[in-house]
């Protein structure tokens, strides 16, 4: 532990001529922050990288969203729904916050120097664009390798940096095509279905994230940045877990079960009087509770079901008779009934449920935000807390443009008429 810390003392003072460029705003309330004067080039847009930047803001770090002038992040513009009457996206604001919007046009030679010069007083870049879109660009990794040798580069793309695909563009979807996802999710014997929400992008965004913190603590030791490449396909892959190990070392072809489990018997959603119940036991002994409870004892002492492996067997049988006990109540009376058991259940809720539910709001995990044009916004807060805090949301989703003249003049040192010439140039917005 001494010797990371001192490593760290000497990358510190290795790169402590940046401090000076550092932006002070808002520096009382990050201090405590983990990430506190880490500084973050953001090339992402649309899921996959805004997330992923963002919970590297909610941590403290200083987060510079480069956007196209006039246009900004794609996501600015899918929808509706928008915020009220304003033309605020609710899919941008959902990736955004504690960022800072800095509209530079990186396809000229003046953005790229801009860029070149942020990158020396940064931490980390990261970016989402097709593999040698950048490269063409001269904003690659080793563009930026001989001017800052000390930036950790992460790349997130459709299909990794090799191998046929390498070029293609990638969304979350195809990704969950191609991986498997669609095959192993819907109802049984029915069509493929996707996710509700884009998984995918949001699991690489989180293994970006974890991967680019691992690239910290090893800086801190070399003083060296390292490029880092995570794709939305081998996220995929490596997220069909037990899945994909039954094919692999088993041969076992997979195949859409609903939200029932191919292992685990009860374990799926059931019809009840005004929805759906979810109902998992995951030991014989949970088993024998749950009818004790549904009143049907009798079921915990038949041959057919008395371990989970026979139930698998006689899924069938057990789960038509389960499936008309549970129809005899409401999600609410199971919800009483089950409320002290010793095996997980719970309703599936519509979102109006989900955002009532007492739990839900006793965690305080929604967040109420004023947002420059589209007033009060509420927006679902850090996942993981700390003890000594620091992980919170400090500002709203910023407006297009918004922070290009206090990033220019208090990171860059650019002066009044520097920046002037720049929006003449077009060059800036």
């Amino acid at each position: 532990m001494w010797c990371l810390k001192s490593s760290m003392l000497r990358f510190a003072k290795q790169i402590a001529h940046k401090e000076v460029a550092r932006s002070i705003s808002s520096a009382a309330a990050v201090q405590n922050a983990p990430l506190h004067g880490i500084r973050i080039l953001d090339l992402t847009r649309i899921v996959a990288g805004p997330y992923c930047t963002m919970i590297l803001g909610d941590l403290g770090a200083e987060v510079l969203k480069i956007e196209k002038p006039g246009r900004g992040d794609e996501a600015r513009i899918w929808g509706p729904p928008f915020v009220g009457d304003t033309k605020e996206s609710c899919y941008f604001i959902t990736f955004n916050r504690n960022k800072k919007s800095v509209c530079v046009n990186i396809q000229s030679e003046e953005g790229r120097n801009i860029l070149y010069e942020l990158a020396k007083v940064s931490d980390i870049l990261v970016e989402n664009y097709v593999p040698g879109k950048l490269d063409s660009l001269q904003l690659g990794y080793e563009h930026f390798y001989e001017i800052a040798p000390h930036l950790i580069y992460c790349s997130i793309t459709g299909f990794g940096s090799k191998g046929p695909y390498s070029k293609r563009p990638g969304y979350d979807v195809i990704a969950a095509s191609i991986g498997g996802l669609l095959h192993i999710t819907g109802p049984e014997n029915g069509e493929p279905c996707k996710t509700g929400v884009a998984l995918i992008d949001l699991s690489t965004g989180l293994y970006a994230h974890g991967a680019i913190l691992a690239a910290l603590l090893k800086r801190a030791k070399t003083g060296k940045g390292q490029k880092i490449d995570c794709d939305l396909l081998s996220t995929e892959l490596s997220t069909l877990i037990n899945i994909g190990s039954n094919y692999l070392n088993a041969g076992k072809e997979a195949t859409r079960w609903g939200t029932a489990h191919e292992s685990i018997v009860p374990y799926q959603a059931f019809p009840t009087q005004d929805g759906y119940y979810t109902i998992g036991t995951g030991s014989d002994k949970q088993f024998v509770e749950f009818c004790r409870l549904i009143n049907h004892k009798e079921l915990a002492d038949d041959p057919k079901f008395l371990t989970n492996e026979v139930r698998v067997k006689n899924r069938l049988e057990l789960i038509e008779i389960i499936g008309r006990a549970l129809s005899a109540k409401t999600n609410s009376e199971w919800a009483d009934v089950f409320a002290s058991s010793s095996f997980p259940n719970g309703p599936v809720n519509d979102l109006r449920a989900t955002f009532n539910d007492p739990h839900v709001k006793s965690v305080d995990i929604v967040k109420t935000l004023n947002h420059s044009t589209a007033g009060e916004i509420r927006v679902v807060g850090p996942a993981v807390t700390y003890s000594e805090g620091g992980n919170e949301i400090r500002t709203p989703p910023p407006v297009l443009g918004q922070h290009t003249e206090e990033v220019l003049s208090g990171v860059l040192g650019y002066d009044t008429k520097k920046i002037r010439e720049l929006r003449e140039m077009k060059i800036i917005s």
